[in-house]
């Protein structure tokens, strides 16, 4: 009876493995092995229980080597970046001292920390000068709402596997907004990281973001709820990692209002760059220019809308908000939110002043290697460069005070030539009329207190020669 026992323990045991195995690759794969939030997987949890009550040691084992197969099934690298981490040292506030985890088990090849330059080949987004705000949660504990946000709603700081840092998990008919955000003048630019579970139902809400005046942000960004009213002046710009077509659902879109809360764009589009199967995990960047919109997913530039901000409105709000889930698995999860202002001005700084700093390039945790979101500023600058070839310019890498001193500067003298070879390959600057110094923490540009303060300390500076 005892051998009879075993064998159908270990035979119950595999047969839910072989369920439980495609489940996993299907359902998670594509943002790692599971989210550690606690999303819920039946499955697993059978399995589990069923383990747990079982005293047999061939049991055990056969329980082991299950999990240990499933495990392996999901992961492709364990060791290389993250496919989408946008959070490195220019976003944690370590420049000389990161440990980063291991890399994303999904399909997500739209990444932007190992996209190359050439990639982002038409990418003409610029950040503004100033950071204003940057926010990656670490402050805040796992499993809590972040203490700087609010919101009408439910939402929980997670971590997820295979992606670095904290994300905020959006709970359904949720509008949440960063209170530390209270000035969006004529000139601002905003990037934030969107991911979402996977697979994610056709008929969940999608992910919605918003600017828009209010007169008490506290009251009345209630006004942007599901079916809300009086969006006097505002935007409003979904994205769902399903194909468009004529329910709302799977729908990208973005809406502008006027003074009196009607509806005055409204366009709609579909793009590959966010996709549940295999690009779930974006860099969402948008830039004002009065009243122009430009708004990009990874490197394709979505929208650009001539007249979407009102020319008189003072926009003082942005938030973002997810409505009701189909599916109780899906979420939506937000993370590395930058705010910066001020229209860069490469050519006059550069030229007339003999100084132009840029916090626009941005490297790798603790490396030299150019993220390709940084090609709209090298190229930028290069064009001033080219229209003047009797110019020569020597470029300057400057971090925070984050890290050992020294480690800091040998890393800004490294991104600064490395500043200097992407000027040549890409763009044809001969290297006979640029020079490189690396002056690591010794020149801050702004305090080493506030993540705003380390953000704009970490910067690469063009000084004409």
């Amino acid at each position: 009876m005892s051998t009879m026992k075993n064998w159908v323990m270990l035979a119950t045991v595999f047969a839910a493995f072989l369920i439980y195995m495609p489940t996993a690759s299907a359902q998670w794969g594509s943002i790692g092995d599971r989210i550690v939030d606690g999303l819920s997987n039946k499955a697993q949890q059978k399995i589990e229980s069923e383990i747990n009550n079982a005293a047999d040691k061939a049991y055990e084992k056969s329980k082991s080597s299950a999990k240990e197969s499933v495990k392996n099934s999901n992961t492709k690298s364990k060791n290389s970046k993250s496919s989408s981490n946008n959070a490195d040292n220019e976003e944690n506030g370590s420049e000389g001292n990161s440990t980063e985890k291991s890399s994303s088990k999904n399909n997500n090849s739209n990444a932007t920390s190992n996209s190359s330059l050439k990639a982002y080949g038409k990418f003409d987004f610029i950040p503004g000068e100033k950071v204003i705000a940057e926010e990656n949660f670490s402050q805040d504990a796992v499993g809590d709402f972040p203490a700087k946000w609010n919101t009408n709603g439910t939402g929980e700081i997670v971590t997820i596997d295979g992606q670095q840092g904290k994300w905020l998990k959006f709970g359904p008919e949720s509008i949440i907004y960063p209170e530390f955000v209270t000035n969006l003048p004529e000139n601002f630019t905003v990037e934030f990281n969107v991911a979402c579970t996977q697979p994610f139902s056709y008929y969940s809400t999608s992910f919605n973001f918003i600017f828009a005046p209010l007169a008490n942000p506290a009251k009345n960004y209630i006004n942007w709820k599901r079916f809300g009213n009086n969006r006097n002046n505002g935007v409003e710009i979904a994205i769902h990692p399903e194909a468009a077509g004529g329910n709302a659902m799977g729908q990208k879109f973005i809406t502008t209002y006027d003074e009196n809360g009607e509806d005055i764009i409204r366009n709609q589009t579909d793009f590959p760059d966010f996709n549940h199967e295999n690009k779930n995990v974006v860099k969402v960047s948008i830039w004002r220019q009065k009243q122009r919109l430009r708004v990009y997913i990874n490197e394709t530039k979505i929208w650009d809308i001539p007249k979407a901000f009102s020319a008189t409105a003072k926009y003082n709000f942005m938030g973002f908000r997810a409505d009701g889930y189909h599916v109780e698995d899906n979420a939506y999860f937000l993370s590395n939110i930058r705010v910066a202002v001020g229209a860069p001005d490469t050519r006059h700084k550069f030229l007339e002043i003999g100084k132009y700093s840029t916090t626009g390039i941005k490297f790798d945790v603790n490396s030299d290697k150019i993220k390709g979101e940084s090609y709209g500023t090298l190229k930028d600058f290069a064009a001033v460069m080219t229209e003047n070839p009797d110019v020569r310019v020597k470029i300057v890498g400057h971090t925070d005070s984050d890290g050992d001193e020294a480690s800091n500067m040998t890393l800004s003298k490294k991104r600064a030539d490395a500043v200097k070879a992407a000027l040549n390959k890409e763009f044809g600057i001969d290297n006979s009329r640029m020079e490189t110094e690396g002056k690591g923490e010794s020149q801050p540009a702004d305090n080493n207190t506030t993540a705003e303060g380390k953000a704009n300390n970490r910067r690469v500076e063009f000084i004409k020669m």
